[in-house]
């Protein structure tokens, strides 16, 4: 529960600080911040995340133990990584002083994106540690500390220095302080360092990794292509309008996702350490039914209370082409959910991992013709149209990967039709009072639909639901919480 706990705690300050930094750098100034920061996602893609995968996939609190080349292998793979995106930081800092000078020129920006993606990787990799030791307490003190570092720098960076650039160092800056204040804990015990080891691990987790890596390149590419190709047609105020409403949509529904997620997978994991790949494909069929059980009324819920939500927390800067976007991105960032958290982790456990890419190229492909067909017949919504149908085109293709032929997972459709039946019974009911004052709005909706989906899940045990809560709560002891 401490690694929920952290999770939530997490998302909801990232949320607040997304607004803050949009608030105190102003439209333009908050697009190219926007642009630069999707870079340092695709970089810290490319770079960094075969590391934290193989963490998540093939380090335990038993490896720990008893297979020490396992973190000496990640370890020093990170070290490799870093000290080269280091060291091209160093080389367009330079030319930022000597050739681009200024704060605002595209060698100081890619300058600060490398800065961002070093830190986010650093950070990104411990946490997989902690979580894979299923540490919660730890997971939680680096998250807390973390956030308290990022609130300060950030928002003091964008408060004292409002240029993009010094709000991307102050971001990775407060992910890596976070890492080494937190050094001690997320080390190992002391091991001799088996040299033939470390060569066979890099080839593992190569193997395994680089096919991830490829895919979640491409997802974090679309993002960033069609900000630049909204930035060149409308503005950098209009990419920052965009920018907003996809990054607040996107923390709002991979919330749940990303929570469960961060258990999830380990408990497939720790499946077929102790009982075999049958126990853990099981595992992680429940895993998927119970991720859109959850996501779907998340999805849904923020769409009924998005009109609310604009006027009571989005700067008055930015209101009205928010719920625009955020409205058009929902479907497709719902769809980037299941991908992450329920179709990915078929392939993951398998370690048959290249699927992803067709299903990533299939979406690219399709965000590509969407740029190509939409923004010409309705404007600048037509950017966001495109990422949803790129992001629908890819999870649809996944989805007839997983989900059929002689290896396909066996699904508990009777939990999605009955999520599915709940999550429309909601959604009907919040309908009426969209329009509402923000206020009464938010203080109706909010308790009405945990309460009309909470029935349809109680009474109808979507996903195990009911069973895991009466297990949590102690009425039924019998009922094991990580078989849910």
């Amino acid at each position: 529960m401490a690694v929920i706990a952290a999770f939530i705690l997490n998302a909801g300050l990232n949320f607040v600080l997304g607004l803050l930094i949009a608030w105190l750098l102003g439209p333009e100034a908050f697009g190219i911040f926007a642009l630069a920061a999707a870079g340092a996602v695709v970089l810290n893609t490319l770079l960094f995340e075969w590391l934290r995968l193989s963490a998540t996939r093939f380090y335990s609190g038993r490896v720990r133990l008893e297979e020490p080349w396992i973190r000496h292998g990640l370890d020093r793979a990170y070290a490799g990584v870093a000290l080269a995106l280091f060291a091209a930081a160093i080389v367009g800092a330079l030319c930022a002083l000597t050739i681009d000078p200024g704060s605002g020129g595209l060698a100081a920006l890619a300058t600060g994106a490398g800065l961002a993606a070093l830190g986010t990787g650093l950070f990104d990799y411990h946490a997989a540690l902690a979580r894979a030791r299923f540490d919660g307490g730890l997971y939680f003190r680096l998250v807390a500390v973390k956030n308290a570092l990022a609130v300060i720098l950030m928002a003091g960076t964008a408060w004292a220095l409002p240029q993009p650039i010094w709000v991307l160092i102050a971001a990775g800056a407060a992910q890596g302080l976070a890492v080494i204040a937190m050094r001690g804990p997320l080390s190992d015990p002391a091991a001799p360092v088996l040299r033939v080891r470390l060569t066979e691990t890099w080839r593992l987790f190569l193997a395994y990794g680089l096919p991830l890596i490829a895919a979640n390149a491409i997802y974090g590419l679309m993002p960033f292509v069609n900000r630049a190709v909204l930035a060149g047609q409308s503005g950098f105020a209009e990419a920052g309008y965009f920018a907003l409403a996809a990054d607040i949509t996107s923390r709002a529904l991979g919330t749940i996702g990303t929570a469960l997620d961060l258990l999830l997978f380990q408990l497939a994991v720790r499946a077929e350490e102790h009982e075999g790949r049958a126990a853990a494909e099981t595992q992680i069929g429940r895993n998927a039914a119970l991720v859109f059980a959850l996501m779907l009324p998340c999805a849904a819920g923020f769409w009924a209370v998005l009109p609310a939500l604009q006027a009571l927390a989005v700067p008055e800067a930015y209101r009205g082409p928010f719920a625009l976007y955020a409205g058009l991105l929902i479907p497709g960032l719902f769809c980037l959910a299941l991908l992450n958290f329920a179709l990915n982790p078929v392939f993951q456990i398998r370690r048959k991992t290249a699927p992803v890419i067709a299903a990533a190229l299939a979406g690219l492909a399709a965000n590509g013709l969407g740029l190509v067909i939409l923004p010409g017949l309705v404007g600048p919504p037509g950017v966001a149209m495109a990422q949803t149908l790129g992001l629908s085109v890819a999870t649809l293709a996944l989805a007839l990967r997983a989900l059929t032929g002689p290896e396909r997972v066996a699904m508990p459709w009777r939990d999605l039709a009955a999520a599915t039946l709940g999550c429309a019974a909601m959604t009907l009911a919040l309908w009426p009072f969209r329009g509402l004052d923000p206020a009464a709005a938010l203080a109706i909706c909010l308790p009405l639909g945990v309460l009309v989906y909470g029935v349809f899940a109680w009474s109808l045990d979507i996903a195990g639901l009911r069973r895991l809560l009466a297990a949590r709560i102690g009425r039924n002891p019998s009922v094991r919480a990580d078989r849910a």
